[in-house]
């Protein structure tokens, strides 16, 4: 049986990797540590670069700031930390797809690599936006907020990273750019091809967070920005007070994502000419969109495939006369033949081709000698929305007044839910998911839930909070919340309650935390009959089996929303993810009966805790079991 790992993705190995598809004889097997491990020879590979190489001496356009390459190494190496399930917080546990992560975003984006790779349509942030007050952040999720403010300097004796950024530290920018930098990095993998990724930003790190997503996702793949009115009260500012916040939208791959489409306020209620004006609208222009409609009992129709084809004579020159006919023959049945013909007489054309009309006419309307078709539901969204829904007073900070029932709002700055709603809109639908990893009150939430409810989608959506103590000056402290994840939790529950036609109310809990195995590195002077009795089980004590496997499910890749069934097999707890795909028993002395039995149900995985099978004679008749009810079986152990 294979060893898990338990440790995320080594994003330096997974690089070298790709660039052995490219160049394998410039990566080459090193002993590190007194295993073999891939390394890449530089330079071999500036040989094979030789014709674009730039000389590190050479000035060259680019993004940087000191300790950036800390940042990049921080985003690239592995962890070794898990997510643990937390029942009693969460909202239908069992059931439901959605997720509530607490954690530094930077590690448990790591944890994520495996399972969401690739799987994430839509990324909404609002970082802070790094006005010169303090920002309090670490990647410890071991440690309180009282032990961190301890704590001196900027890097502890484990490597975490720890600042306190304010703008009297001469560090504003950089602190904040080795904030994001990591995250933006890895999140950009977890997007599907055709995905996207909108970051909330003001004027303070606007221009510093737009180089920073051209050198991560590509200049090529930005789409645009939009300005929402996000105050229109002002916020008493000297010289120019700013009204307006900006949302840059990035793409995965601007090749294969579909144009943005956002829902128009009036929908589908009114009409427009289905003749075209303006320019190539000639019908010589478009010759194959001047063909004629019928109307009879106010219903709209069209003429059969053939005769459309038998209008044109060489491709652009037109049978006149056959129109002629067809138009008598119409008539004489008591239709109105309707060509795309203007006031002044001047042959045009339809603003749409014959295929398009021929399935859509039934839609159309005949009125006072014009056909008109029904305006669209949706349109391309403009980069300036200044809609009063659009306010963060209006629809944020008094949203959560109103959800909560108080005169003070639990939460600061919050989110306009239109703003964030219609962001998401704009390229998502059936299952996506939607991750946040800035989740703040969890706005995002309750967008992708009002949203379910307007269009009758199953969104998804994945949140990942700091898990960050309330100030005991801040409102949402003095209404009884100790940590911004509680105001969230909070917040999606009391939304819940008016969410209309969504089944999946819920959400499951989990929170980063150290790995569940222990660290079993000791020198030899170390050992003593103690320690030698403590290191019977690799797995520290406080851990229980749904710890164990959702640290699997995290190393295998299986989805954290995955329906879990506990099963009792020859008195033994047995763990059954997705049907079958995975099946765990983290129990000692298992018997042969019970490894026959998970290997009878033919799983895709089968896991067990290392050294945990009842004699000698159960661990060597083990594989034999499995060859022979279930040969293609992945056999794992913790």
């Amino acid at each position: 049986m294979d060893k898990l790992t338990m440790m995320s993705k080594d994003k330096v190995q997974e690089n070298i990797e790709k660039i052995q598809k490219l160049f394998p004889n410039a990566v080459t097997e090193v002993l590190r540590d007194g295993k073999p491990t891939l390394a890449v020879d530089f330079d071999i590979l500036k040989q094979e670069m030789s014709s674009v190489l730039i000389d590190e001496r050479e000035e060259r356009y680019q993004m940087t700031w000191p300790d950036k390459k800390k940042s990049i190494l921080l985003a690239n190496s592995p962890i070794s930390a898990t997510l643990r399930p937390c029942k009693e917080e969460s909202v239908d546990f069992d059931n439901t797809q959605n997720l509530y992560i607490e954690g530094d975003n930077v590690n448990v984006l790591k944890l994520l690599q495996e399972t969401y790779l690739g799987k994430i349509k839509m990324i909404y942030i609002d970082p802070p936006y790094n006005t010169g007050n303090n920002i309090i952040y670490k990647n410890d999720f071991s440690i309180s907020l009282d032990e961190y403010l301890e704590i001196a300097g900027e890097v502890d004796e484990y490597g975490n990273r720890m600042f306190i950024n304010s703008g009297s530290s001469g560090r504003l920018h950089t602190e904040w750019l080795n904030m994001i930098y990591p995250a933006l990095k890895l999140s950009k993998d977890l997007l599907t091809s055709d995905g996207y990724i909108t970051v909330a930003i003001d004027d303070n790190e606007l221009y510093n967070i737009k180089k920073l997503m051209d050198e991560v996702f590509g200049e090529i793949n930005y789409v645009g920005t939009i300005i929402t009115r996000c105050n229109p009260q002002g916020r008493n500012k000297n010289n120019i007070d700013p009204v307006h916040e900006y949302h840059l939208v990035y793409a995965k791959n601007i090749i294969e994502m579909p144009l943005l489409k956002i829902k128009k306020e009036n929908g589908n209620s009114d009409y427009r000419y289905l003749l075209r004006s303006g320019t190539n609208s000639r019908r010589e222009e478009r010759p194959y969109r001047y063909f004629p409609l019928l109307v009879k009992d106010g219903k709209v129709s069209v003429i059969p495939e053939e005769e459309y084809n038998a209008i044109y004579i060489n491709r652009k020159e037109f049978d006149d006369k056959y129109v002629e006919e067809l138009k008598k023959a119409y008539e004489d049945k008591g239709y109105t033949f309707v060509l795309p013909i203007a006031r002044n007489g001047e042959a045009k054309v339809w603003q749409r081709m014959y295929e398009r009309v021929k399935q859509e006419c039934a839609s159309y309307v005949y009125q006072n000698g014009q056909i008109l078709i029904p305006c669209e539901e949706e349109r391309t969204p403009v980069s300036l929305w200044q809609e009063e829904k659009y306010s963060n007073v209006a629809y944020g900070a008094n949203r959560l007044k109103e959800l909560f029932g108080t005169n003070k709002s639990p939460f600061d700055f919050s989110k306009s839910i239109y703003t964030v709603k219609d962001l998401i809109s704009l390229n998502t639908s059936g299952d996506d998911i939607i991750l946040d990893f800035f989740p703040g009150s969890g706005t995002t939430a309750e967008a992708v839930l009002q949203l379910n409810s307007e269009d009758g989608a199953q969104r998804k959506y994945i949140l990942v909070q700091l898990p960050e103590e309330c100030s005991k000056d801040s409102d949402g402290y003095k209404l009884g919340f100790k940590t911004i994840p509680e105001i969230a939790r909070k917040r999606i529950k009391l939304s819940s309650a008016y969410i209309k036609n969504v089944k999946d109310l819920g959400f499951r809990v989990l929170k980063l935390d150290s790995s569940n195995m222990k660290d079993v590195y000791y020198r030899s002077s170390d050992y003593n009959q103690d320690l030698l009795s403590s290191l019977e089980s690799n797995i520290k004590e406080d851990r229980t089996p749904l710890d164990l496997l959702f640290q699997v499910m995290l190393e295998l890749g299986k989805p954290l929303s995955a329906k879990i069934e506990e099963n009792e097999i020859a008195n033994k707890k047995v763990f059954v993810v997705d049907d079958n795909d995975l099946i765990a028993c983290f129990d000692e002395n298992i018997t042969e009966d019970v490894v026959k039995a998970i290997a009878q149900k033919k799983p895709l995985y089968a896991v067990f805790r290392d050294n945990s099978f009842s004699s000698d004679t159960v661990a060597a008749n083990f594989e034999q079991i499995f060859a022979t009810y279930s040969p293609n079986t992945t056999r794992k152990v913790l």
